[in-house]
């Protein structure tokens, strides 16, 4: 007994003191006005000054109107709307006395041009694949200037095969269906979103040997089980798609025929086989309304625990007797994207660079992604622009 509370004492009594040294530390630098590290006292309290400053510019009412104005129309890359934003942006920094300019490149964006989703068997069904406009969102109607939902970078592809359910699709779920005995070599995978990046789940998907992916929204994880669905709430409708790119990132980020920059040749020829992030197997996502009678038709083990979402059906494994036809195809094209550059040099180390981004093409609206981030540094720069003026 003696022994431990000996250790236990040892154990304590360094803690204790540690505890007395921080509240001493803290006490000290309170005194001291929190001097920064590498600042003096007087530098300091300059730099303090300049940020309240800072604090009070930018203006909640400011970002509704540029949100409005930049998410008034769909303004994915190579579109009217997402030149005419670049333009607009141009204009608004070099009214806040900024230097600015557009810097143009060109990048293999693919668009879709025929996408099929379709249960064969042991039932007919074909899925929507379609957003319909909400009554409360007038942009909601832009149809036409609307990218379908599909996921960008997705290789061509026209397959029928049995369906597999594999949970959200990561490597750890594709341990749990050699568990359960089940393999999705030559077979169309449905996975969820969530749990990781929505290009990992083509490509493990392509690694154990399938043939297609699909991936939608369980409403589990985004839908009416977490709380109310747009337009009531925040959460993502039964026809609700989320849109994206699957290119393989992890390889290299950016254009995938060019790893590393970004081609100023409108006129550069497309090279599939020279595109190495393209996924190996056609990918779609679709929306849980469409994706609930392709499960529902799934026979096999029990999902996992884990896996089963928020339909009202029972989660099952297959393979069969569901089967489905998928085909994707799209416009391999060359588009342009217009990086709006803004340059502040710095007074004592002008050649050094702090960089800040955000990208303002979305896949369709985007008033979330990217618009919200993009409205913030619109008045984070509106800012600088004030302060460079008083010094």
């Amino acid at each position: 007994m003696r022994r431990f509370i000996l250790i236990a004492f040892l154990i304590c009594l360094p803690a204790l003191f540690l505890a007395a040294y921080a509240g001493q530390q803290a006490a000290q630098q309170s005194s001291e006005q929190s001097v920064f590290s590498g600042y003096t006292q007087q530098s300091a309290t300059e730099e303090r000054q300049w940020e309240d400053k800072f604090r009070a510019i930018p203006s909640p009412e400011n970002q509704r109107r540029y949100m409005q104005r930049l998410s008034a129309h769909p303004h994915h890359v190579g579109s009217p709307y997402d030149k005419d934003n670049a333009e607009w942006l141009l204009q608004q920094f070099k009214s806040w006395g900024l230097n600015a300019q557009i810097e143009t490149f060109y990048t293999l964006f693919p668009t879709p041009k025929e996408r099929i989703v379709e249960l064969v068997a042991p039932t007919r069904f074909t899925a929507k694949l379609q957003e319909p406009p909400v009554s409360v969102d007038p942009t909601s109607n832009q149809q036409s200037e609307q990218l379908p939902t599909y996921n960008a970078y997705s290789l061509d592809g026209d397959v029928t095969a049995p369906l597999v359910f594999v949970g959200y699709g990561i490597p750890a779920d594709y341990d749990e269906l050699d568990r359960l005995g089940v393999s999705v070599k030559g077979a169309i995978v449905i996975a969820k979103y969530g749990q990781s990046w929505r290009g990992i789940k083509p490509k493990v998907a392509a690694e154990h040997g399938a043939v297609g992916c699909l991936i939608y929204s369980d409403p589990r994880d985004d839908g009416y089980f977490m709380g109310d669905v747009f337009p009531q709430g925040g959460w993502r409708p039964k026809d609700g798609v989320q849109r994206g790119s699957v290119a393989d990132m992890p390889v290299y980020p950016g254009d995938p025929q060019t790893p590393g920059r970004g081609s100023t040749d409108p006129n550069e020829k497309v090279d599939l086989a020279a595109a190495k992030t393209l996924t190996k197997i056609p990918v779609l996502p679709i929306s849980y309304g469409d994706a609930q009678p392709l499960l529902a038709a799934l026979a096999g083990p029990m999902a996992p625990q884990r896996w089963r979402g928020g339909l009202a059906q029972t989660y099952k494994v297959g393979p069969g007797p569901a089967r489905v036809h998928l085909r994707v195809m799209a416009n391999w094209a060359i588009k342009p994207l217009y990086d709006v550059v803004v340059r502040i040099p710095g007074s004592e180390f002008p050649d050094e660079w702090i960089v800040r981004g955000n990208h303002h093409d979305g896949w369709v609206n985007g008033a979330e992604d990217p618009t919200s981030g993009q409205v913030a540094e619109m008045e984070e720069l509106r800012g600088y622009s004030e302060l460079l003026k008083q010094g």
